[in-house]
């Protein structure tokens, strides 16, 4: 037996945005003021043959009603009136009628919107932006209809009103382009040279007759050839989203194929173009990651020889303790396209989480990138000198003997570190102490990978930060050991 989602898995899961045909279709609104009026408007304009239920209704309504654009159910609402409704809004002032609106429609499998009513809606009518057959939705789900209105006011003074006429002239000729490029990928093509062209500057500057001949020229033209396939190297950043440089997140959105890390999270990947083919290629403890590398090669080499636009995803930055020197070096020796789009390495995001600068001149003169696990033994003494920074990746798992091996070559046990878990991400967890208790601490608090270490007299900054944000009542967890 399959058991049942509970509410609040609903109440999580994002609403399916949806664009529904309404005409010639039957619509049911209940309620006859100003909130129904304003549903009846906005079902009339998609079309919908909409019947209004109400014992009275206002005047701007009826005279809808006397001009034969609405039919008038006049009395208490009756579940019969229900029978051959597509849709249903209760946009009564009265909250039981609405529900018991709501049941019924449900009863039906009819979707329903109730008027301020979350929980009894199956559908939500969403902010809008509308330029003639272009629209945009903004919708929260109902949970913040401001902000969805806010929103939508800022789309509403960027974007031109010369989008109407754009959209326009791609309806009439849809059939003539679906003729002229019949192949999906020409099609593209076809729209991306026209869109970054002259032709969406001139409806914008009202040049109707210029516009009509840019757009023909490119019709004649045919297509732009293929170009040849590529590879983009991109940092993907700590993981916050909102760390993804401008030109990472062009080439997300012009990628064809995505191959990700396994920590890259869903945020991240949900800015991707929607039908980007995505690819998990992260290396798993226990496998054989020489051979996981040789699989990225031969995925990178054969999506690149079939003409497409691929993004290898990186935590970080791609060319900073991960295998980008590898694949940059292979794409090289196989002739393919390839450019680096650089990401915020881990050490400079967990320092900006602890609210220290790794090269503060008055306590370092020099900073050091530090994979704990490594083929070579480090040069322990060099690092060990004092007045410098340690910004030491994947360590979690040798923290005793990193500790002791700095300690044993002469770096003092009382020099301050912070450990930074998940660092931008909402999980995210900070600990200061010092270099001989790091292991304790850890241990205790069951810091987990990912986690940078910070190591060096900036870090004694983050002991006075973290003390700060906990007096402010931020949400730090912290701590400390002798």
């Amino acid at each position: 037996m399959t058991a049942t989602p509970s509410i609040d898995a609903f109440a999580a899961a994002p609403l399916f945005p949806l664009f529904a045909d309404l005409h010639g279709r039957a619509v049911l609104v209940v309620g006859g003021g100003t909130v129904a009026r304003r549903k009846v408007e906005a079902l009339l304009e998609a079309g919908a043959q909409v019947s209004l239920g109400a014992p009275e209704v206002q005047p701007a309504l009826r005279q809808l009603i006397e001009r034969g654009r609405l039919q008038h159910r006049r009395g208490e609402f009756e579940p019969a009136w229900l029978d051959d409704a597509w849709l249903v809004v209760a946009a009564s002032n009265a909250a039981a009628l609405n529900r018991k609106v709501a049941d019924a429609a449900t009863a039906r499998g009819i979707f329903v919107n109730v008027v301020d009513d979350i929980d009894a809606s199956s559908f939500h009518v969403p902010a809008r932006v509308r330029r003639g057959r272009l629209q945009i939705a903004v919708s929260s789900g109902g949970a913040a209809p401001v902000l969805a209105r806010r929103l939508r006011e800022r789309l509403e003074a960027e974007l031109p009103e010369s989008l109407e006429n754009l959209a326009e002239l791609f309806a009439r000729e849809r059939a003539r382009i679906g003729r002229r490029f019949p192949r999906t990928g020409e099609r593209r093509r076809f729209f991306e040279r026209l869109l970054d062209g002259a032709l969406p500057k001139l409806l914008q500057a009202g040049d109707a007759e210029g516009a009509r001949a840019a757009f023909e020229r490119a019709l004649a033209a045919g297509a732009p050839e293929a170009k040849p396939g590529s590879v983009a190297l991109v940092g993907a950043g700590p993981g916050d989203p909102g760390l993804l440089t401008l030109k990472a997140l062009r080439a997300l959105q012009d990628a064809d194929v995505i191959l990700h890390d396994r920590l890259i999270g869903t945020g991240i990947l949900d800015m991707a173009r929607r039908d980007a083919e995505r690819i998990d290629v992260g290396k798993r403890v226990g496998e054989n990651h020489d051979a996981t590398q040789a699989r990225i090669h031969a995925l990178m080499l054969h999506h690149a020889r079939a003409s497409r636009r691929v993004v290898r995803l990186q935590g970080g930055d791609p060319l900073v303790f991960g295998r980008g020197g590898e694949e940059l070096e292979f794409l090289r020796a196989h002739g393919i396209a390839y450019s680096v789009i650089p990401g915020i390495t881990a050490a400079l995001g967990s320092a900006a989480a602890a609210g220290i600068a790794l090269t503060d001149r008055r306590h370092a003169h020099s900073v050091t990138l530090l994979a704990a696990r490594g083929s070579e033994t480090p040069d322990w003494r060099a690092l060990a000198a004092p007045h410098q920074t340690l910004a030491v990746y994947m360590g979690v798992g040798e923290l005793e003997s990193l500790s002791e091996s700095l300690i044993q070559h002469g770096r003092g046990a009382d020099t301050p570190c912070v450990l930074v878990e998940n660092a931008s991400l909402p999980d995210e967890r900070k600990f200061a102490g010092t270099l001989a208790g790091l292991p304790a601490l850890a241990r205790a608090q069951g810091v987990r990978a990912p986690a940078l270490l910070i190591v060096g007299e900036v870090a004694a900054q983050a002991q006075r930060a973290l003390r700060v944000e906990r007096c402010r009542g931020g949400d730090v967890s912290i701590a400390q050991a002798a």
